[in-house]
Formats: C-alpha cells, structure tokens, sequence
C-alpha cells in the first residue's frame, strides 16, 4: 500500500474536512454494519444529517448546547457524532457499558439536553431524566420531529456546515461516570482536527479504503482512528458490532481486509498466546526453532499466518490503550511482524507518541507526535524514570467544571503533567516505566479509577475501609471491617466471609462490564496511613 495523505497544509478546519469528504464521495460506501445489511453511502449520510439538524431544531436545541451519544459502535452512532458536531452543538459519548446510574450522572454533570441511544439498550436508559431519542425510530415524544425529517431529502450541493473556531469546544469526553467523580475532558476542535491530520501524515489512507473499526468510539483512542479520519479521507468503514473474541475478529478481517489495523494489547495477545504460542511449544517446533536457518523459515511461516489473521492487506498494526506484555511483543519483534505502540490519552484526543513500524524501537511507545512536545521531568530522562509533561495542539481545554482538576493537570507554561512515568533515549524514543497516578488501565484500554469503585464499595456498607488493586488484568478489592461494625450489622465474621460472593455480585451489578471486581479479599488488621489518614496504596497489591 503507498502511503500518501489526501490533506493539505491549508486544510484548517475538521467540520471543512467532514463537508469536503461528503461532497466528494457522495457515491462512495461510507459505512456498513459488519453481519448485517445496514450500509451508508456518504450521501445517506449526509441525508440522515439533514434529518437529525431538523429534529435539534424543532427540539429548541441551540449552538453550544451538550448533545449525549450512549450505544455501542454502529453506523448511527457514527452519523449521530457527526450531526451534532456539524450542528455546532457539543457531543458527549458515553459507554454503553455505563450502568444507568453513572449515563444519568454524566447527562445531568454535562448539562446534556438531549441523549441520543440505540433501541438494544434504549429500554435500560429510558428510565433517565431527560428527554431521549432512538435513533432513527419514531418515538411518542418526537412524532412531529421525526416525520418533519421524514420528508428531508437532499443533494451534494445542499451540503454546507458553518466552520467551527478552533479553540471552541468539540467534545466532553467522560473518563468515568461514578456519581460524584466525573472528570469531563474538554476537547476542542483544534486538538480533533490535530489528531485526523496526525492519521493522514503517518496512516495516509485514500477514498474507497476498506477499514475495519473494532475499538469502542466513544473512547478517543476508537474515535479518532478508527472513525472520524476514516470518515473525512472517503473509506469505507465496517463497524464490529459484536464483542471482538478472536475468532470473530480475525473473520471479520478476513472478510474486510482492511488497509489498517487499530488494535488494544488485548487482541493481538489473545491471538499470539492462545493460536501461535501452543504450536511453538510442540516438540517437533522446538527443534526447528534451535536450527538457525529453519528457525527463520518459522518465523517466517508464523508471520504469515499471523499477518492473514488480520486480512492480509493492512501497512501496520497500531497498537495502543494499555501496557502491552512485553512477552508477546518480543515475539512480534523477533518475527519481523508490522506493528508498532503508541503512546495517547483521553486529554491529548488522544496522541502523544507514535512511530512508524520500520523505524519502531522495541518496548518504546515511538516519538512525540507532530505538534506535541513531551518532555521527562527528571534530571537524567535518559536513565532515570520521571514524569512525562506533554505541550501543543492536541491538549485539552481542562476539565468540564472542574478548575481544581484542571490547574493540577495543566500548569502556568501549558504543560499537562501525564501522571505516567517514562524515560526518553538520545533519539527521542519514549518508554513508559510506570504510573505516577492510582489510575489503572483495562484490557481494552478503558481507564479504571479504583476511588470510584471504592466509593461504590463504601456505599454498599458492609466494610470499614477498601482499596481496589489491579493483578494482572484483574480487579480484586482489599477491605478491612471492626468487629463493631459487624455487631451493627447483625453479623458474625463467618457470616460476612461466606457472604463475599454475594457482597461482589451487588457491587458489580453498579459498576461498568469494565471495572467488575474478580474478588474481595478481607484484611485482618487496618490499613496503613499518612499522617493525612490517606491509605498508602503503595504498600497493597
């Protein structure tokens, strides 16, 4: 594939960028629903936009105003997105896997005055309070509304969007949605159109490109990569709307083959140590891997096999979200395998690192990427671990109603202090080393603060004082409880401890599919404090 971007250094303005792609592919495949028979031309979308801006209208909704999108990946999620933002109105994803509680924290938080969703979860979100639309489904309370766009219809030459400012805010991009805990990232529109034209400059893509999108779009990683630059370069994008198991993901590459591959750690181990690394142990591989020449006829086959698992037609594999075990990406390296890990989070929309697979350093998380820089506060980045501080284009505007947030991320000079800690080699190869924050990261990249679990803990009532810890990729909670508390409760110790299953089960059922916990674990003395009564967390694993 040759890779040549389709922008140009005077292309300034994303919602220019969006209008442009509609216009010259208006024919073209824009969308399609993998496994099913919903497929959008970038005309039907631009009709369906037409529609919605009809319904914002005759809703009262004005420029500015904060528009919720809760559902899983889909092609309406997609034009919905795209709607709101062409609108000028302010979009806020959601996680379909919110429970309804957290949805409606961040609705009321967002001061969101619409919530779009789709009808497989419309029936568990019904219950918020505020006014709710189905996509693309008559609904009692918009009868007018939705036979007004009913009737909608319209040409390429009808297709014109206001440009957007720059510095105006695009999009609340929740990083969690426990009551009381909500942190709203506010992207503008400068650090969306950064990040499409970061794709364009490293991916470069071209109109009638096959892509597959497997990451959840209303995280920023999904979102930018696997959606919006698609979207303004004229590909084609199939959207996984199944949980991505190995083997639906490697049919639904087979039958895409798509010229990208974005991908979470997750994904690609579960494929490497569930299908390559049990042939590898077989003994008739074992003595062709101590052969030098056969060893790389092996790697060689492997690869192959590995690079069909992703359709056989893709430049890279991009791989980013969550650590990556550095057992698997050995291998990878060992093997020759195209794919490189790069370094983003919500607050930067999210790139900060990326470098292409030929000149990728292993373990590294590439190069600061264009319009960024990043620095190592420590007084020898090469060597020792410190802080990694990030400027430019793609950072936030702070945190939505939240000064005291924002003043601790971004300091006077406009530097975002990342909380991630990381080392930087002479030729500016990034390597993360740890994490300077309590924040956890999930399998599939999503961020797990254990305070807001613990405050669902604490609500529950059983236990005196918890701490979540994170094993491997699982979420156990740590707790310790008085006999006295016990004695309020009507309880023995033995009673509580056979109860454990039980208090996990009521727990999980008000967090998110992502934070479940795997295990309670009961303490037998209290845990250890700073003189400002915190719980050291460092000593708890």
């Amino acid at each position: 594939m040759e890779r040549t971007g389709v922008f140009k250094p005077t292309d300034k303005s994303l919602i220019e960028l969006v209008e442009r792609s509609i216009k010259n592919n208006w024919s073209l495949q824009a969308y399609t629903d993998y496994g099913t028979e919903v497929n959008y031309t970038y005309g039907d979308v631009a009709n369906d936009i037409a529609r919605l801006h009809a319904m914002y209208r005759s809703l009262g909704i004005k420029q500015g105003d904060k528009i919720s999108l809760c559902d899983k990946n889909s092609t309406h999620w997609a034009v919905s997105f795209l709607s709101i933002i062409t609108y000028g109105a302010v979009a806020v994803p959601i996680l379909a896997d919110f429970s309804t509680d957290q949805v409606q924290n961040i609705v009321s938080h967002s001061e969101s005055v619409l919530l779009i969703t789709g009808k497989n979860i419309y029936g568990f979100k019904r219950t918020l309070n505020i006014a709710t639309w189905h996509f693309f489904e008559e609904d009692g309370l918009y009868d007018a509304a939705y036979q007004a766009m009913e009737k909608i219809s319209i040409s390429k030459e009808d297709v014109h969007y206001a440009k957007e400012d720059p510095e105006g805010l695009a999009v609340i991009s929740y990083t969690s949605g426990s009551t009381g805990r909500s942190k709203g990232v506010m992207l503008p529109y400068r650090s969306l159109w950064s990040n499409l034209i970061f794709a364009d400059e490293v991916i470069g893509i071209t109109a009638g490109c096959r892509t597959m999108a497997i990451l959840p779009m209303a995280h920023m990683y999904g979102f930018a990569f696997d959606f919006i630059y698609e979207f303004c370069t004229g590909c084609h994008v199939h959207f996984l709307t199944k949980v991505p198991s190995p083997h639906i993901v490697i049919k639904a590459f087979n039958d895409v083959k798509p010229v990208i591959v974005i991908a979470v750690p997750l994904i690609i181990e579960k494929i490497v140590t569930g299908r390559i690394f049990p042939i590898l142990k077989k003994r008739t591989f074992k003595t062709l891997l101590a052969i030098p020449i056969l060893k790389q006829i092996v790697y060689w086959r492997i690869r192959t096999i590995l690079t069909k698992a992703f359709g056989g037609n893709f430049y890279e594999v991009i791989i980013g979200g969550a650590a990556f075990s550095k057992e698997v990406e050995d291998f990878l390296n060992k093997i020759h395998f195209r794919y490189t890990v790069g370094y983003g989070m919500t607050e930067c929309g999210p790139i900060l690192a990326y470098e292409d697979w030929k000149k990728f350093v292993k373990f590294s998380c590439g190069k600061a990427a264009p319009r960024m820089e990043l620095r190592i506060l420590s007084d020898d980045p090469v060597n020792t671990p410190g802080e990694i501080i990030a400027k430019g284009t793609n950072v936030m505007l702070g945190y939505y109603k939240n000064e005291e947030e924002t003043a601790a991320a971004i300091d006077e000079e406009g530097w975002l202090h990342t909380g991630d800690l990381g080392t930087i080699d002479e030729k500016g190869n990034v390597f993360i080393r740890g994490r300077k924050k309590t924040m956890l990261l999930g399998a599939n990249g999503q961020n797990i603060y254990p305070e807001e679990i613990e405050d669902v803990i604490n609500i529950h009532g059983v236990f005196d004082e918890c701490l979540v810890v994170q094993r491997e990729e699982k979420l156990v909670a740590l707790a310790y409880v008085t006999d006295k508390s016990l004695e309020k409760q009507g309880l023995t110790r033995e009673e509580m401890t056979n109860n454990l299953n039980k208090y996990r089960n009521e727990i999980n059922a008000l967090l998110p599919k992502f934070a479940q916990l795997t295990g309670i674990e009961i303490l037998d003395q209290e845990f250890e404090k700073t003189p400002k009564k915190s719980i050291k967390r460092y000593l708890y694993k």
